[in-house]
């Protein structure tokens, strides 16, 4: 049986916004109750790289349910402390991929790095309605304890799911991610499996390739910066010209096809969860630590 290629559905414009305390962001989706790219809710691009935004302001105490956030730095770096107790900094090729569940209040303060820089990504990924109540937890990893495949002028650092036979060190993800930030040579062709029935984007972020590879390897030429969204199929490829390297985040995972109720920081799928969220909040018993 041969592969069914992905071509490219859609190509997003990623949208200048502010989030949090005044901070300005490029992001190429958020959560909706049409659930288009379901099993992710959001996906943002943040970067502090003029001197003039002064010191950058960060995330103050903010609530969670009902979701998962994933945090991958490129440079600079995160400070982070929870209702639970748990603090840490998230640095240059780090991952924080954070279970909501059914709720937590956590801050996030980014911080220059020596470069003068800040660079780096959120992904919120959805939680099944069965999941939606469960413990919070973390899954915090170095930016040693990332594997990268390096192979034919192609470089893959494997946050989750697996690629060439190498796994990612985050698991037991309810949606079966796959999560990678990949990096091609002027020439490489990147092929990746993606089971069929899985949703596939790729946010091209540095350089431009030809995207959604036919069977006779030809594609859309897209130039960062760009979100990619994928048909369905079982195999995903991209190439980069001769004279032109290509970076880019890829992400798969497995829709829930339930329907959700997106209200702020909680994704729950009815409105009267919704309103409990607030309920619980106002009562003192959104965050519970046993």
């Amino acid at each position: 049986m041969s592969n069914y290629h992905r071509k490219i559905q859609e190509i997003i414009e990623p949208q200048l916004v502010v989030e949090g305390a005044g901070v300005l962001l490029r992001r190429s989706f958020g959560p909706r109750r049409d659930n288009l790219f379901d099993p992710f809710l959001l996906f943002d691009h943040f970067a502090f790289n003029d001197p003039i935004e002064g010191p950058p302001v960060g995330f103050p105490t903010h609530p969670h349910r009902g979701i998962e956030t994933v945090t991958y730095m490129l440079e600079g770096n995160v400070r982070h402390r929870d209702s639970l107790g748990n603090m840490g900094v998230i640095g240059p090729g780090d991952v924080q991929w954070m279970t909501s569940g059914r709720g937590i209040m956590h801050e996030e303060m980014p911080q220059r790095g020596s470069s003068g820089i800040i660079n780096g990504f959120q992904l919120w990924v959805n939680l099944p309605a069965a999941r939606k109540m469960s413990p919070p937890r973390y899954q915090e990893v170095e930016a040693k304890s990332i594997p990268t495949v390096e192979q034919s002028g192609i470089s893959v650092r494997v946050v989750a799911g697996e690629y060439e036979g190498v796994r990612g060190p985050v698991t037991e993800i309810e949606a079966q991610p796959l999560y990678m930030d990949v990096s091609l040579a002027p020439g490489a062709a990147f092929y990746l499996p993606v089971e069929a029935g899985h949703f596939a984007i790729a946010y091209l972020f540095e350089g431009a390739a030809f995207c959604g590879l036919d069977e006779d390897g030809r594609g859309e030429r897209v130039d960062s910066v760009k979100m990619l969204v994928f048909e369905d199929g079982d195999i995903l490829g991209i190439q980069t010209e001769e004279n032109s390297e290509a970076r880019f985040m890829l992400m798969a995972g497995a829709p829930f096809k339930e329907p959700i109720a997106p209200y702020g920081p909680f994704v729950m799928n009815t409105q009267e969860e919704i309103q409990q969220a607030f309920a619980d909040l106002r009562n003192g018993t959104f965050v519970r630590r046993t």
